[in-house]
């Protein structure tokens, strides 16, 4: 792992003297989960062999259900990149085995039993990349970050879901002007659509934002929610489960700043998810995401990286002003090892346009700040974490058991 992300001169990272621990390295690939069977690596047996050196270097090697695997690549990509966001890791090498028939035998049976435990599944895809957008305290626009990256994926032609786990303090649905209420057939609760114009292709399929928050449920935005851990959990599980989200390319969650009970729940229900985190260039808001960091990894959650918002004020004359300090984020990135990513500008079109429904990533490329939600979108979809491609593997095994039982023709 070099000290520099490839190709991006807004990628920082620095070593760091953390311990790495073989327990560390099975909790983050935890949370690879196979698109198929939807069961982690881990627990399906696939990972038969990892190694950790004095130097950091971690040798894991995969056990695919059949050697000529189409998604070898994309589990490869997977593995490097969860283990990659342990401190301590200098290099990934990732190497190919094949089950046995035993093993796939195992494999399945574990599918099958997690499939059977798993009371309450919740609607999310596996194949959806998850990525929840966090911070250390509010005021910080982590929801502004939420809102615009989710609308720059969209407007890739993509299919991005936005919920808004935010329970307390619900902002989603004034910032992207929606004010229908919640729907749905069958039990099922129907998100509210916002269709995005494509700006890459504008002949290809326009992406979409589906969008749920508790903003929707409530008489209006004034109306308090004085609940607490226990139905707050239970509120963001009815988000997870009740709601059709269908098939999307990404899910953004916008946390509640800080480290309770919402954060703790999402790292158990959606093991695929993995966080953003969100400061300014102010000491005091880059201390505490330090922690919800540390919270994540302690959840074997991977930290992407670092987004610096309102990093500067940039005037009409071009001219640039740190009006809240500066070095917040690369300072934050420095101590929780992960890339500081994104610097936003501070540009008064952005509260603007949240206030009125309008978000900034909207508007015309050329403010600041709009290329800046669109730059950030093109790293997350094209690096960091790119839409997961499906063609079939896994679902062979059905077919590879079968086989195995049923009695071998005669030879003609």
């Amino acid at each position: 792992m070099s000290t520099n992300e490839p190709g991006d001169e807004n990628f920082t990272r620095t070593g760091s003297s953390t311990p790495l621990t073989v327990e560390a390295v099975q909790g983050v690939l935890n949370g690879v989960i196979d698109p198929e069977l939807k069961v982690s690596i881990t627990e399906l047996g696939m990972v038969s062999e990892l190694l950790i050196s004095d130097l950091g270097v971690v040798t894991v090697e995969i056990a695919l259900t059949t050697a000529a695997c189409p998604l070898r690549y994309q589990i490869k990509r997977e593995v490097e990149s969860k283990i990659e966001g342990l401190p301590g890791v200098s290099e990934v090498i990732v190497k190919y085995g094949e089950m046995t028939a035993e093993q796939k035998t195992n494999a399945m049976e574990r599918a099958r039993f997690q499939a059977r435990e798993n009371a309450a599944p919740t609607e999310v895809s596996a194949t959806t990349r998850v990525l929840a957008i966090a911070s250390g305290k509010g005021g910080v626009g982590k929801s502004s970050v939420t809102v615009n990256l989710a609308y720059a994926l969209a407007a890739r032609g993509l299919k991005v879901g936005v919920l808004d786990a935010d329970i307390w303090g619900f902002s989603i649905p004034r910032m992207l002007g929606i004010n229908d209420r919640l729907s749905g057939t069958d039990g099922k609760i129907t998100p509210n659509h916002i269709s995005v114009p494509n700006r890459l292709d504008p002949d290809s399929p326009d992406g979409g934002l589906e969008v749920t928050s508790m903003g929707f449920l409530v008489e209006d935005e004034t109306s308090a929610l004085m609940w607490r851990g226990l139905i707050l959990t239970r509120a963001l599980e009815q988000f997870l489960t009740d709601v059709r989200w269908g098939e999307l390319d990404y899910l953004l969650i916008d946390m509640p700043p800080g480290t309770g009970d919402i954060q703790m729940a999402l790292a158990r229900m959606l093991p695929q998810a993995e966080m953003l985190v969100v400061t300014t260039p102010a000491k005091a808001a880059q201390k505490v995401a330090a922690r919800v960091a540390d919270m994540a990894r302690r959840s074997h959650m991977k930290v992407v990286g670092v987004v610096e918002n309102m990093s500067a004020f940039v005037a009409p004359t071009g001219e640039s002003y740190e009006l809240f300090g500066q070095g917040g984020g690369a300072t934050l990135a420095a101590e929780i090892d992960a890339p500081l990513i994104m610097q936003i500008p501070l540009e008064p079109a952005v509260s603007q346009g949240s206030d009125e429904g309008r978000p900034a990533a909207q508007s015309d490329l050329g403010a600041p700040a709009a290329t800046a939600f669109h730059e950030l979108a093109r790293l997350v979809a094209t690096d960091l974490l790119p839409p997961l491609e499906m063609a079939g593997c896994t679902a062979r095994i059905l077919e590879i058991m079968a086989d195995a039982a049923s009695p071998k023709r005669a030879t003609p």
